[in-house]
């Protein structure tokens, strides 16, 4: 014999209805009155509804919002991007000046710490460097799809990896929560301590898949 669950309709109902994320609820509305051209209480009441009745019908996944803001990280992120901006600048007006256009490539790195919030930070801060911009990203590995200038040479294309985790390892430190920072610390405890057993640093390395 069943057992009947009077509640669980009801938390399914709510879970459904607290999908509705009312920013994209209030953007659904602008645009709705925008799409209508006549700024009136039914258009916007009619608004309303259709960006609830979507937000409810095709939910946005879950993004994870745990962040910890730690001003010393911060500190040091902030004057090693502004040396990263600066070296980024000069080397791509070198190459921008030289007698053959630079080899550009497109390279995957898949990140150590891949939530939400960490991924989007790192990618605006790789996209923000001149040289280097983030063409797509993949949500469940982590995994950043850069295009990089200058990256002819094998050697040059391990540089852009390394430089893209070295940017998300400050991103870390700066907004991470302990247990990003502590992932963190055991992946480069790791590399470092593949590196001293000999193992070359090509493939060893922190961009390893």
């Amino acid at each position: 014999m069943s057992e009947s669950h009077p509640g669980r309709g009801e938390q399914v109902s709510g879970g459904r209805l607290r999908a509705a994320q009312w920013p994209m609820v209030l953007a659904l509305t602008v645009v709705w009155m925008l799409l209508w051209g006549t700024p009136s209480v039914a258009n916007l009441l009619t608004g309303i509804v259709v960006g609830i009745v979507v937000c409810v019908i095709f939910p946005l996944p879950p993004i994870g919002t745990k962040v910890r803001l730690r001003p010393v990280g911060i500190l040091r992120f902030a004057l090693r991007f502004a040396v990263d901006m600066i070296v980024s600048s000069w080397r791509l007006n070198r190459y921008i000046l030289g007698s053959r256009p630079p080899l550009c490539a497109v390279l995957a790195v898949r990140l150590r710490c891949p939530g939400d919030l960490l991924l989007t930070a790192t990618s605006i801060a790789v996209s923000a460097v001149p040289g280097s911009n983030v063409l797509d990203v993949h949500r469940a590995s982590g995994t950043l799809y850069v295009h990089v200038v200058g990256a002819g040479r094998e050697s040059e294309r391990e540089r852009a990896r390394y430089e893209v985790l070295r940017l998300e390892a400050r991103v870390v430190r700066a907004f991470g929560t302990a247990a990003d920072v502590a992932a963190l610390d055991a992946d480069e405890t790791d590399d470092s301590g593949g590196q001293s057993g000999g193992n070359s640093r090509k493939g060893h390395g922190p961009w390893r898949r």
